[in-house]
């Protein structure tokens, strides 16, 4: 097997896992939220109205819960840099990449397995915290999904060079 096709096996098998972890992760965010998105019933902090919310966090509301489970998601998918004696671009591509994957495949399979929801109600109108779609999906999917796929691409070839 040459070193191409190797890497792009590793790559699937990365993204299998990493959608494996979604779709867990969607049923954790499911038990803790019910149909009641975007931490709407929880006990948190909420910063409602600011521009950069627009800016970086497509307009959606900034909680506690958010916060703290980005960081944890992000921190957790960097776990692997401590292991490596030498971490580079391509390693730091992947992370991102698959980070990326996780939040777009997490994010559809909350609202796909979620009892309150249905992938009937996957639309604008039943999903007021997505603010901004483009065909079928939200923005963020398509934006970070290009995004995603170049790191992977980036990070796929670099490896296998």
């Amino acid at each position: 097997m040459t070193s191409r096709n190797a890497e792009t096996w590793r790559l699937a098998a990365t993204l299998a896992y990493t959608m494996m972890l979604a779709l867990l992760f969607a049923q954790v965010e499911i038990h803790i939220e019910g149909d009641a998105g975007w931490a709407a019933n929880l006990p948190t902090w909420r910063i409602e109205d600011h521009w950069m919310l627009d800016v970086f966090w497509g307009g959606r509301p900034l909680t506690g819960y958010h916060a703290t489970m980005f960081s944890f998601i992000g921190l957790a998918f960097h776990l692997p840099a401590f292991f490596k004696p030498r971490w580079g671009w391509p390693d730091e591509a992947r992370v991102l990449g698959c980070l990326m994957v996780f939040w777009i495949v997490e994010d559809f399979l909350w609202f796909v397995t979620n009892p309150g929801y249905g992938i009937g109600r996957f639309t604008e109108e039943h999903i007021a915290w997505h603010k901004h779609w483009f065909l079928f999906a939200p923005v963020d999917y398509w934006v970070f999904g290009m995004i995603a796929l170049a790191l992977l691409v980036y990070s796929m070839r670099s490896r296998a060079a």
